[in-house]
């Protein structure tokens, strides 16, 4: 079992950055891929970035390359998304998730484990 809290949400003006976090408990942190997820009111929830248990992959959404950074920190159970360039689209409650397995999974369904969600809201 795994629990997932994230932190670092908040307001933040076009083009600011912000990081967020998530820390995971349990020993077994290090055998889970884990990825954050997004979702604006209205909307599904959507991936955003994605990161092997080792650290050495990382995938990303087209709406998010070049502008967020997924990693992570296994010796203090946490990962990370950095996040450049916000846009007022990018407003949305952030979770982060975990799964067993390849972290080249893109469907929320593929998730086992969730975190209660960041707001993060890009203003203009």
């Amino acid at each position: 079992q795994v629990q997932l809290v994230e932190s670092g949400g908040g307001l933040v003006q076009t083009g600011g950055s912000l990081r967020l976090s998530c820390a995971a408990s349990g020993r077994t942190f290090r055998n889970y891929a884990m990825g954050w997820f997004r979702q604006a009111p209205g909307n599904e929830r959507e991936f955003v970035a994605s990161i092997s248990y080792s650290g050495s992959s990382t995938y990303y959404a087209d709406s998010v390359k070049g502008r967020f950074t997924i990693s992570r920190d296994n010796a203090k159970n946490t990962v990370y998304l950095q996040m450049n360039s916000l846009k007022p689209e990018d407003t949305a409650v952030y979770y982060c998730a975990g799964r067993r397995g390849t972290a080249q999974v893109m469907d929320v369904m593929k998730y086992d484990y969730w975190g209660q969600g960041t707001q993060v809201t890009a203003s203009s």
